[in-house]
């Protein structure tokens, strides 16, 4: 399965405007319903956690899980229709495509379509799951990983699809699917702040392995969102669709009542429970998009160095103060949520309601700083890489 690098693809944002091709048309449309699909996705989720935490029992149809699966099926009708005109038909379509044995179709498609077969397979397995034993104690059991990996496959797919047709778009056409990436690559990145969620609560924020799994897991999404974008401050951009997702849903809510259903209850709650307060990555993004401009983005140890102590320094520099403050009376509010993320099932008198949770891993250390700085270069360099790579993507 190749990708092309062609100039014989697409038109390129520096040749001449000319009139669109039907396929073109037909391609951007798919990305604007892809997009929808997988911001669904991500609104679901959201959702399902709240209801998780605020009710407990739940069915297959709640409204959450239908968002959820039926973001997915949005995003793969969005992408059949440009797999059977490319399988089909000669031309732009055909030319725009890789091949899957007999059939073709542009990558982004292909693997939108995979993530939602795989998010329904994982239906049956989850009912299966809860029969047997019973409601989920942790987010992640194995049939949530399924499902969990078939959400990233539809959200990166749509993605992929997005920078492919932003790589061979007219200079005319470049604001608007420009924009559509970056709304993409924030619902990407909301998507994987959610898969955290249980590891990062603000109790968490003054310990190593807290900054280990943000410099692990973030870099690497803004980086290559940047390095791949046509769009000025494209980290920033991103960074910022990313948290007014997350604080969108933490906002609207909470205005909703919800009483659980399920013991024992600790905390007995009246409104849906949001998550924390988003992640402040928006200041490491700026530094990343200074950076990027200054230097030329090409993958290299220096750069990629660079780019990741710079990300762990901002980082740990305003989100180590900003979790002081959200233990205190002052974040108890509807902007900041301070003391609204508490599930029905968490006691009044755990210690760490209004502090940091003890233990090894939750307290500061040189060691497992270094090592935070370590994979934050280690998740920078494969951002260089996946953005270099993206921005040749043409099918």
């Amino acid at each position: 399965m190749a990708v092309a690098q062609s100039d014989s693809v697409g038109a390129g944002p520096d040749r001449p405007p000319g009139p669109r091709a039907p396929g073109e048309r037909s391609a951007r449309f798919a990305a604007v319903i892809g997009a929808a699909g997988a911001t669904g996705i991500v609104l679901g989720l959201l959702w399902d956690v709240s209801w998780h935490r605020s009710i407990g029992r739940d069915t297959f149809w709640n409204p959450a899980h239908v968002a959820i699966y039926l973001g997915g099926l949005l995003a793969a009708a969005s992408a059949v229709p440009l797999i059977v005109r490319a399988t089909f038909r000669d031309g732009p379509d055909r030319r725009a495509s890789v091949a899957v044995g007999p059939l073709r179709g542009p990558l982004g498609a292909w693997v939108m379509v995979w993530g939602a077969g795989a998010m329904l397979a994982s239906a049956p397995f989850d009912d299966w799951w809860h029969r047997a034993y019973g409601l989920d104690v942790r987010m992640i059991s194995p049939p949530h990983a399924v499902l969990a990996a078939g959400m990233a496959c539809v959200v990166a797919g749509a993605t992929l699809l997005t920078v492919s047709i932003q790589n061979r778009a007219a200079a005319r056409d470049l604001a608007m699917i420009g924009a559509l990436h970056v709304w993409v690559s924030g619902v990407l990145v909301a998507l994987q702040a959610t898969f955290l969620a249980e590891h990062t609560f603000p109790f968490h924020q003054h310990g190593w392995l807290f900054y280990a799994i943000v410099c692990e897991s973030f870099p690497v999404l803004l980086i290559a969102s940047a390095r791949a974008s046509r769009r000025r401050f494209p980290a920033t951009r991103v960074a910022i669709v990313s948290m007014g997702i997350i604080g969108l849903t933490n906002w609207l809510l909470p205005l909703f009542p919800a009483q659980a259903r399920l013991g024992p209850i600790y905390n007995p709650v009246t409104r849906m429970v949001p998550m924390c307060f988003p992640l402040l990555i928006v200041f490491p993004a700026v530094a990343i998009d200074g950076l990027l401009s200054r230097f030329d983005g090409r993958p290299n140890a220096r750069l990629a160095a660079a780019l990741g102590l710079t990300f762990l320094a901002v980082f740990l520099a305003v989100q180590w103060p900003f979790a002081s403050f959200q233990m205190t009376p002052a974040s108890r509010n509807w902007f900041f949520g301070g003391d609204r993320t508490w599930s029905y099932w968490f006691h009044p008198e755990t210690p760490w309601r209004y502090g940091f949770m003890p233990g090894p891993l939750d307290r500061w250390s040189g060691v497992g700083i270094f090592a935070a700085a370590v994979l934050a270069i280690v998740s920078s360099w494969a951002g260089l890489l996946a953005g270099g790579w993206m921005r040749r993507v043409q099918r």
